[in-house]
């Protein structure tokens, strides 16, 4: 695998939610966000439909998934509640991501080392299916391995933290993180993983991971999302796809 393939561009629309919600109102509407964006040259879009229905909600779910004609990746938690609702909507892909109430935002990876039996279980009526299961998880080996274990097509590798240490300007440490999520993906796809990688990427720090040659699918939702408001979302989607092609010599 060379740096020269091209890398997918996945569009999180959750954050359109976010803001219909806190007015309580039918705008903005996430479908007419992913429409936008796969007019724009989304390769697929995603949403979370958390527990607590904050932001995405299960009509969203069913009018995205009947109205794109591009792969609908359903990130949720592992709950039974969400197996059923997967089973359903019959998504493209299922991303599982560990969920708390109180957070903000995702924080770290899945634990799917210490829950390896029962999400075995869980993800097989996913497979039988037909939808491509991902873990959303950190570059820690013991993680990588035990998602090839259980038979998740995909993982996802967490950037959150790399993002952070980019941002806050701690140069040193973002390339030791940068170093290990180099060293992971490689890890995942010698064990047979498509490897995808997501969370807190900008403009200015998609560059270095973009580059990971194993890396085939980028997930970004809240910074073009934000970046809408100020140049649209389409002209964010083609500055984002831009870079990334960038980063990978094309």
């Amino acid at each position: 695998m060379t740096h020269s393939s091209p890398l997918r561009l996945g569009i999180n629309i959750d954050h359109v939610a976010t803001l219909r919600n806190a007015r309580g109102s039918v705008w903005p509407d996430p479908l007419r966000a992913a429409l936008l964006a796969q007019e724009a040259g989304a390769d697929g879009i995603t949403a979370h439909l958390r527990e607590d229905r904050r932001h995405i909600r299960d009509a969203d779910m069913a009018a995205i998934k009947a109205g794109i004609a591009i792969p609908l990746n359903f990130e949720c938690g592992a709950t039974d509640e969400m197996q059923a609702i997967c089973l359903a909507t019959r998504p493209h892909a299922v991303c599982l991501v560990p969920e708390r109430r109180e957070e903000r935002t995702t924080e770290g990876g899945l634990d799917v080392a210490g829950d390896e039996a029962r999400l075995k279980a869980f993800i097989a009526p996913l497979r039988d299916a037909g939808a491509r299961v991902s873990m959303f998880i950190s570059h820690d080996p013991r993680q990588i391995e035990a998602s090839a274990r259980i038979g998740a097509a995909v993982v996802e590798l967490h950037t959150g933290l790399y993002s952070d240490l980019h941002a806050e300007g701690r140069t040193d440490e973002a390339e030791t993180e940068l170093a290990a999520l180099y060293t992971g993906a490689a890890l995942a796809h010698s064990l047979g993983l498509e490897v995808h990688a997501g969370h807190g990427l900008t403009f200015d720090n998609v560059g270095p991971i973009a580059a990971i040659p194993q890396v085939q699918e980028l997930n970004i939702g809240h910074f073009l999302i934000g970046e809408a408001v100020f140049m649209g979302l389409g002209p964010a989607i083609a500055e984002m796809r831009r870079r990334m092609n960038a980063a990978r010599g094309l």
